[in-house]
């Protein structure tokens, strides 16, 4: 299932919990998995804390200081700093699915990470498993 999305700033972490557990819900299977996977060179997915969303404040804080922007890059398209981001973070995560819904801990939340934003964007969910 593929989900829309805008992103508003150059990098940000956008909590998209809801959607995956949405297509879970939707999708009929009751065990087995769902594929979270992000089409973009320059954004990711990741799970993380979203309970306090300083966290992936920090996290987005963290990525810049590690790779700025500004720094001397060989991709001159300028945005060299948010390819090297998305590799980091990693493009798709594998989720449990149990008694058809997402089985993420207590604190976990699914994360789309934009790193040369604003943009239009979208990321798919790809169920795996079976329906009773």
């Amino acid at each position: 299932m593929r989900n829309n999305l805008k992103t508003r700033v150059r990098e940000e972490l956008i909590d998209i919990t809801r959607p995956v557990a949405d297509a879970v819900a939707g999708s009929g299977v009751t065990e087995g998995a769902a594929l979270v996977y992000c089409p973009h060179t320059t954004a990711g997915i990741t799970v993380n804390e979203h309970a306090d969303p300083s966290v992936a404040v920090d996290i987005v804080g963290w990525l810049k200081d590690a790779c700025p922007h500004d720094r001397r890059w060989r991709h001159l398209e300028g945005n060299a700093d948010a390819h090297v981001k998305a590799t980091l973070v990693g493009s798709s995560v594998l989720l449990p699915v149990r008694e058809g819904r997402l089985d993420l801990g207590t604190w976990q939340g699914v994360f789309f990470c934009e790193f040369d934003g604003p943009r239009s964007r979208h990321f798919d969910v790809q169920m795996l498993g079976s329906a009773t």
